[in-house]
């Protein structure tokens, strides 16, 4: 009794310890700023993506499409504010040189610029802010990628227009942190893909394991040849044997 005592006594302080050191409580925040904003950003985004992924389901290349088109939407939309976040360092910067220099620059009201369009491209500039709003099927052929399935463009059309605005979000949220934002965006690429890769496999059917003593085929034929011909049940009938 008393050694099976002290053997509790061990187990209690090994499971104290053990939750001590794990604990419950969520895992300790990632060294980069970046990562911990992106992870914030997946919990949300993730459950849509893999929703609307999963109502594909009548052709592979619809989901494959819904795929390439979320990934390109991605990059074309962190792409732009990655060159004004640039840029915007680039003035403060410059801006700051000619504040320890105290230099003035002066704008001239007219200066004389030279406009190097066709008047083809001038007129299509033109024409193309005369025109009317764009209708939602034409910004949906705006967005899509040529070649691909139209029904994964639509429904990625849909799905981006949902998750958009949280990437930018979370993307601006880290403006004057250039490494925290290159971090972001790098594995908010990479992760996606990943994410999709789990969706696809979530959806790809199991191949049931083989068994040496299972064989369909063989189980019908055994059956067959137990099976009595009606001739046999006849003559055992008039003999008087009873099934």
């Amino acid at each position: 009794m008393l050694e099976e005592q002290r053997l509790r006594n061990v187990v209690r302080k090994l499971i104290l310890q053990e939750k001590t050191t794990t604990g419950d409580s969520d895992p300790a925040p990632h060294r980069s700023t970046g990562i911990n904003f992106l992870e914030k950003l997946l919990k949300n985004i993730v459950p849509t993506l893999e929703d609307d992924y999963k109502t594909l389901t009548s052709d592979e290349n619809q989901r494959e499409s819904f795929r390439n088109h979320i990934l390109k939407a991605i990059q074309d939309t962190i792409e732009p504010l990655k060159v004004t976040s640039q840029a915007g360092m680039a003035v403060s910067l410059a801006e700051e040189e000619l504040e320890d220099q105290d230099l003035t620059v002066k704008v001239e009201d007219d200066p004389d610029f030279i406009d190097i369009r066709s008047d083809k491209e001038k007129a299509d500039e033109e024409a193309q802010l005369s025109n009317e709003p764009q209708t939602p099927q034409d910004e949906k052929e705006a967005f899509g990628i040529e070649g691909e399935d139209e029904v994964g463009r639509n429904a990625a059309f849909d799905t981006f227009n949902k998750v958009s605005k949280q990437i930018v979000s979370k993307y601006d949220e880290l403006t004057g942190a250039p490494t925290d934002q290159n971090l972001f965006y790098d594995y908010l690429l990479t992760n996606t893909k990943l994410y999709f890769d789990k969706f696809e496999n979530d959806m790809s059917p199991v191949e049931e394991p083989a068994s040496p003593d299972y064989d369909p085929s063989q189980m019908d034929q055994e059956a067959e040849s137990t099976e009595v011909a009606p001739e046999t049940i006849d003559q055992e009938a008039e003999m008087g044997i009873s099934a």
